[in-house]
């Protein structure tokens, strides 16, 4: 690639910048893509006078409260979407049990976050339970876990297949910074009380680029080949295809018809996202969410850069909002620095603090990476103790 990848010295920045740079990164991008969610690039182009660099209004201006197909949700403006308020959930509920998670630790813990805990919603511009923003694929958390009383490791099974688990996995990537198998294993486990088939498989991908996105050294091209070591069936074509064509631009605009392209065969959505094909978000082994991929491909477009990243993202269009969050998560974690005006003005907007996730989170990654130590030993000398492989009389 001719642009450097983004770095702050040989290895690149210690552990606790790399955890708040890509949730930052992400609620940055979440923010810049809300607004334009939906429409094409020739429609955004057309709506702005041109690209999208940074943040803007809704779409439909002071209408938005009315104006369909957006309403009554306040997007733009810098205000976060659910994208953002899972990705803080998650984070909590990783506060709360102090170590690695699992399909049950998202009905014991997030669902009663969503349900009970009301915080202030910038699209709606006012305080209420998570519960009462999140998308249907989402609420679907709350039917089945804490309603229909579904074993949480099954729950996952007969809903929507989209990004909607994948979106917010970023802090299992961190949790398991530099260990992307052991990301991958996690967010699978997760993401199975909310989603089956290739949007679980994306979840999994998902926080497995995130946590390469940690090592020490990482670039765009590492995150991209740790991706592809463990995506399984269409999801790992999808990003292969969608790469391919990627690392043939340096520029996002160049990229947007092409990466759609490439992804475009993996996609069950079809070509006008607000109206679905017969046969969207149904399994399939075949098929992939369209967002991780393009994802991963403008990371590789912008060689790791934070704001060419997001922004190539933000101008794909379509579920843009979660594109670019991904995006973000991504390169924030390679240590490429999310622009201060942006960050600044996302959290005054949106009524958050978007730097102490990545404090706790931090605080929590250091205790499990402990714990985890501390584990191992233990199976060391049990093994030590039965004469096992490599072990000395």
């Amino acid at each position: 690639m001719t642009r450097e990848d983004a770095r702050t010295g040989p290895q690149g920045p210690p552990l606790d910048e790399r955890i708040t740079g890509a949730l930052v990164g992400a609620a940055v991008g979440d923010a810049l893509g809300g607004p334009v969610e939906g429409y094409s690039p020739e429609q955004i182009a057309e709506r702005h006078g041109g690209r999208v660099h940074g943040i803007v209004g809704p779409w439909n201006g002071d209408a938005w409260r009315t104006a369909r197909p957006i309403a009554p949700y306040h997007k733009g403006d810098g205000h976060v979407t659910d994208d953002t308020l899972m990705t803080h959930a998650l984070v909590r509920v990783y506060a709360t049990v102090r170590d690695h998670l699992d399909a049950y630790a998202v009905a014991g813990h997030l669902v009663r976050d969503l349900m009970t805990n009301p915080r202030w919603i910038p699209e709606l511009e006012a305080e209420t339970i998570p519960l009462h923003r999140i998308f249907l694929a989402e609420k679907w958390l709350v039917a089945r876990l804490h309603y229909g009383h579904i074993d949480p490791r099954e729950a996952g099974t007969g809903n929507i297949v989209n990004c909607g688990a994948a979106m917010y996995m970023a802090p299992v990537g961190l949790v398991n910074a530099a260990h992307p198998a052991a990301a991958y294993a996690e967010a699978l486990d997760v993401a199975g009380a909310h989603q089956s088939s290739y949007g679980r498989e994306a979840a999994g991908v998902f926080a497995a680029a995130v946590s390469a996105a940690c090592a020490p050294g990482a670039t765009a091209d590492s995150v991209v080949a740790a991706s592809l070591s463990l995506a399984k069936d269409g999801t790992r074509d999808a990003i292969e295809k969608v790469c391919e064509a990627a690392s043939r631009h340096t520029d996002f605009e160049s990229a947007l018809r092409p990466l759609r392209e490439a992804v475009a065969p993996y996609d069950t959505v079809g070509p006008d996202y607000r109206s679905p094909s017969l046969g969207a978000r149904r399994p399939s082994r075949l098929h992939s969410v369209e967002e991780l991929p393009v994802a991963l491909g403008m990371v590789v477009v912008a060689g790791g850069d934070f704001r060419h990243a997001v922004l190539g993202a933000v101008n794909y269009g379509r579920d843009c909002d979660s594109i670019a969050t991904m995006a973000g998560a991504v390169t924030g974690a390679l240590g490429s620095p999310v622009p201060e005006d942006w960050s600044k003005t996302v959290a005054e907007a949106s009524r958050l603090d978007l730097w102490e996730p990545g404090v706790t989170l931090t605080g929590v990654t250091r205790e499990i990476f402990t714990r985890d130590v501390e584990r191992r030993r233990a199976h060391e000398r049990a093994v030590a103790e039965l004469g096992g492989p490599g072990c000395s009389d």
